[in-house]
C-alpha cells in the first residue's frame, strides 16, 4: 500500500484510500446507487492498478490516482458512475483553477493596488476593495454568468465593465437634486431638512453625491446644477438683506435705501456662493465613499440658467474652479459639463455669452469645464429637455418605458465588443466580418439581458439611498421588500465598442483617419451596430443603446489577448492599447478641424454616450480666441460632448502650474513633487494613476492644434 500522495501544490501527505471510495460513491449516489460495499471493492481495484504502475516505494500525484479511478470504473462496467465521476472532477477542477487565479489577484493586489480605475487610491480600504471585486468576479464567472457569456469575457471577444457589480447594482444615475433639497432626504442616520442657505446646500449636494455613490458602481451626476442651486442662492439675498436691516436697526440708523440695501446684499451673497461653490469642490476631492477607497466620480451640468440666481452659481463655481485648491492644485473632481445652446450662451447678445468667455478662461487653465452641445442635430427630440453627460461619457434621455428626460435615470451595465479581433478573424472578408459582428452583437444583448434579469429581481431595501429616497424614476411607492424593476427599466443597457481604428486596418489596410473608404465603412459598422440596439430596444421593451466605450480598464486587456492569440499584426496589435472607441489612433499626424471632421458623424450613432478631444502642446490662456475657435468648429461639425487636452504639471509645494519637463519645481526648486493631471478617458487623473497601457497610450499623444 502505498504511504504518501503528491498534491497539486507538490505538498506531500499522506495517502488516505478512504477518499477513493468516498469519491466513488458520490460519482454512484449521483446517478442513483447506493452500494458503499461496491465502492469499497472498486478501491481496491484501484489500488492494485497503481501497483502495477508504480513501485510501493513511489509517491503517485493527485492525478494519477484519479485517471487510475475513470479507468477502473469504466472498465469494470460502471461507465454512468465513470462519467459522473469525470464531471465531478472536472468540476472540482474549474473550481480549482478559479481559486488559484483568484489567489494570483489577491497577491498583486496586495503587492501593488491596480491600476482598472485611475480613480481609486493606494489606501488599505482601497486594496480591500479590490479584493472583494476580485472574489465576486470569481464567483460571477464560475459560478452564475452563463457559460458562453463567461468564457467570451475570459477569452477576449467581449467584456463584461464592472464585473465585481454584475448582480448587485446599476452604474450610474442623473440626481434630482432639486427635490431632495426641497424635500429634505435620509441618509441612513436620520432625516435632513431642506437647507435655508447656499452654503448649507453645496454640503448636503456633495453629501448626497457621496451616499449615492455608496449605493452604485459608476458616476454620480447633477443634470441642472445652476437652475437647482438658483433658489438657494435667492434664499441667501434675502437673509442677506435680513441681517443687514437688523444691523442696522441695532445701530439706529434704519437702511431706508433699497436699491443700497439690494446692492450690499448682492455683494454679501455674492461672496456666501463663492466659498459655497469653494466648499463644494473641496468636499468632492476629498470626501470618500466605498469605505475610504475612493472618492466619489461626480460630474455637474451647468451654463444655461439665465436666472440672476443661477448665474451666479455658474460664475462663482467656475471661478472657485479656476482657483484650484489650497496650493493651487488642479480639482480632479467634479467632472465639469458646460451646456451650450443657441440663444442662451453662443453668441455674444446671448445672456450667458459672458459666463461661455468664462468657461473659456478656465478651460484654459484646468482642463476642465468639457462642453456638451444642446443644438446637436440628435438633441432635436428633446428640445424640451437639456441633454446632460456623466462621468466619462454616459447619456440618458430617450426611453422606450416612459417620459424621455434625464433626471432619475441612469446605465444599468454595459458590455464592450472588441472590435479589432472580429477585422483580424475576417482576413479581410466582410462577409465573414458582417457575420461575426452579427454573432457577437447577439451575445451582447443576450449578455445585458441576463444581467438585466438578475438587476430587476433586486430590493428596494438593497439600496437604502437610491431606492429608498426615490431618485430613480418611478421608484415613489415602491416598498423595501418590492423589487426595483418598475424603477430600472428607465435605465439603459449598452453595447460598447473598442478599437475601431484597428479593425478598419484589418479590414482595409488603413484607418479612418487615413483613408475615406475607411471612413465610410467605420460609419457603415457603427451606424449599424445603432440599428441592432434599436431593434433590441423594440423587441425587448428595453433601453438598448450604443456607447463609445471609455477604455480605461480595457485599454491592453483586449490588446494583451490578441497579441498572444495572432501576434504582432502592424497597425493593429503592434503596441499596448487598442484605440478608444471611433477616435483616430492618439499617434496618428492629424489637424485638429480634420480630426473634428472625421469623428463627429460618429457622436449622432453613439446615444449611450461619445466623447471627442483635441490634443494641445500646452494650456492655450494666452490664444482664447483660437480656443474659442476650436470649441465652436466642435458644435459646427454636430459633435455632441466634447474637450481639449493638454499637459497640467503643478508643483505640489507652491503650487506653480504649467508645463514642467522634469521633476524639479522652476520656481521654488522642489524636487519629486510634480503632479502631472491628464485626461484619462473623459476625466481627470495624475498620470501615476493611470496603467501601464494608459501610461503608454499617453506618451504618444499627438499634437492637434499649435498655439
Amino acid at each position: 500500500m502505498f504511504l504518501q500522495i503528491r498534491k497539486r501544490d507538490d505538498r506531500i501527505e499522506p495517502f488516505n484510500p478512504t477518499k477513493i471510495t468516498e469519491a466513488i460513491f458520490a460519482a454512484a449516489k449521483a446517478v442513483g446507487g447506493e452500494d458503499r460495499q461496491t465502492a469499497m471493492e472498486l478501491t481496491i481495484e484501484v489500488m492494485n492498478y497503481l501497483k502495477k504502475q508504480k513501485q510501493l516505494d513511489d509517491v503517485p500525484g493527485v492525478e494519477e490516482v484519479q485517471d487510475a479511478v475513470e479507468k477502473v470504473l469504466i472498465e469494470t462496467g460502471h461507465a454512468r458512475t465513470a462519467k459522473a465521476y469525470i464531471l465531478y472532477r472536472e468540476k472540482r477542477s474549474r473550481l480549482r483553477e478559479g481559486r488559484t487565479e483568484l489567489m494570483d489577484t489577491v497577491a498583486e493586489i496586495v503587492r501593488e493596488t491596480n491600476r482598472d480605475n485611475a480613480n481609486v487610491g493606494n489606501s488599505p480600504s482601497a486594496k480591500i476593495l479590490q479584493i472583494a471585486e476580485a472574489a465576486s468576479k470569481s464567483f460571477y464567472l464560475r459560478r452564475l454568468i452563463p457559460e458562453d457569456e463567461s468564457r467570451a469575457h475570459l477569452e477576449g471577444d467581449i467584456y463584461i465593465h464592472d464585473l465585481g457589480w454584475y448582480g448587485k447594482t446599476m452604474t450610474c444615475l442623473q440626481i434630482p437634486l432639486d427635490r431632495l433639497l426641497r424635500e429634505g432626504f435620509n441618509n441612513g442616520h436620520g432625516y435632513i431638512r431642506p437647507p435655508k442657505s447656499i452654503k448649507t446646500a453645496t454640503a448636503l449636494a456633495a453629501i448626497i453625491l457621496q451616499s449615492n455613490q455608496n449605493d452604485m458602481h459608476g458616476g454620480q451626476s447633477f443634470a441642472y446644477f445652476d437652475r437647482d442651486l438658483a433658489p438657494y442662492v435667492e434664499i441667501e439675498k434675502e437673509r442677506q438683506m435680513k441681517n443687514l436691516r437688523e444691523v442696522a436697526g441695532q445701530l439706529g440708523t434704519p437702511m431706508d435705501d433699497e436699491k443700497k440695501l439690494e446692492k450690499l446684499a448682492l455683494e454679501r451673497t455674492e461672496d456666501e456662493v463663492y466659498q459655497a461653490m469653494e466648499g463644494f469642490i473641496y468636499n468632492l476631492n476629498t470626501m470618500h465613499s466605498r469605505a475610504g477607497a475612493q472618492v466619489p466620480f461626480s460630474s455637474v451640468n451647468l451654463g444655461t440658467d439665465t436666472s440672476w440666481a443661477g448665474r451666479m452659481v455658474t460664475k462663482n463655481f467656475l471661478l472657485a474652479f479656476e482657483k484650484g485648491l489650497g496650493k493651487g492644485e488642479a480639482p480632479l473632481f467634479p467632472n465639469v459639463i458646460f451646456k451650450i445652446k443657441d440663444g442662451v450662451n453662443y453668441e455674444e447678445d446671448d445672456p450667458n455669452y459672458d459666463l461661455f468667455k468664462l468657461s473659456l478662461r478656465v478651460a484654459c487653465k484646468r482642463l476642465q469645464p468639457n462642453y456638451s452641445y444642446q443644438d446637436a442635430s440628435f438633441n432635436a427630440p428633446y428640445r424640451e429637455e437639456e441633454v446632460a453627460y456623466m462621468g466619462c461619457r454616459t447619456r440618458v434621455v430617450a426611453n422606450v418605458n416612459g417620459p424621455a428626460v434625464t433626471n432619475g435615470r441612469g446605465n444599468l451595465s454595459f458590455t464592450t465588443i472588441n472590435l479589432p479581433r472580429l477585422g483580424i478573424e475576417s482576413g479581410g472578408d466582410l462577409t465573414i466580418f458582417w457575420q461575426k459582428l452579427d454573432q457577437v452583437m447577439d451575445l451582447t444583448i443576450k449578455q445585458l439581458l441576463t444581467r438585466y434579469n438578475l438587476q430587476k429581481k433586486l430590493r428596494v431595501k438593497d439600496f437604502p439611498f437610491l431606492m429608498g429616497q426615490h431618485l430613480y424614476l418611478d421608484s415613489e411607492g415602491l416598498k423595501p421588500d418590492d423589487p426595483v424593476e418598475k424603477a430600472i427599466r428607465h435605465g439603459t443597457l449598452s453595447t460598447g465598442f473598442i478599437g475601431l481604428a484597428e479593425c478598419l486596418v484589418a479590414l482595409t489596410g488603413k484607418h479612418h483617419g487615413e483613408s475615406p473608404e475607411a471612413q465610410a465603412l467605420g460609419l457603415a459598422i457603427v451606424s449599424y451596430m445603432r440599428r441592432r440596439c434599436d431593434e433590441a430596444s423594440k423587441q425587448h421593451g428595453l433601453n438598448f443603446t450604443l456607447l463609445a466605450t471609455p477604455a480605461e480598464q480595457l485599454s491592453g486587456k483586449f490588446t494583451k489577448l490578441d497579441q498572444e492569440r495572432y501576434g504582432i499584426l502592424p497597425g493593429i496589435t503592434d503596441r499596448d492599447w487598442y484605440t478608444n472607441s471611433f477616435h483616430v489612433p492618439v499617434e496618428y499626424e492629424i489637424a485638429a478641424l480634420e480630426k473634428i471632421k472625421i469623428e463627429a458623424p460618429y457622436h449622432k450613432y453613439c446615444n449611450a454616450g461619445h466623447i471627442s478631444y483635441v490634443e494641445l502642446p500646452s494650456a492655450p490662456h494666452q490664444n482664447l480666441e483660437a480656443f474659442e475657435k476650436l470649441i465652436r468648429a466642435m458644435c459646427e461639425a454636430d459633435m455632441g460632448y466634447f474637450a481639449v487636452n493638454f499637459p497640467v504639471d503643478i508643483c505640489k509645494e507652491c503650487g506653480y502650474n504649467g508645463v514642467i519637463d522634469t521633476e524639479t519645481c522652476p520656481k521654488c526648486h522642489t524636487e519629486g513633487q510634480i503632479s502631472r493631471v491628464r485626461r484619462i478617458t473623459g476625466y481627470l487623473s495624475t498620470l501615476d494613476m493611470f496603467n501601464e497601457s494608459k501610461r503608454a497610450e499617453e506618451k504618444n499623444r499627438k499634437v492637434h492644434m499649435r498655439l
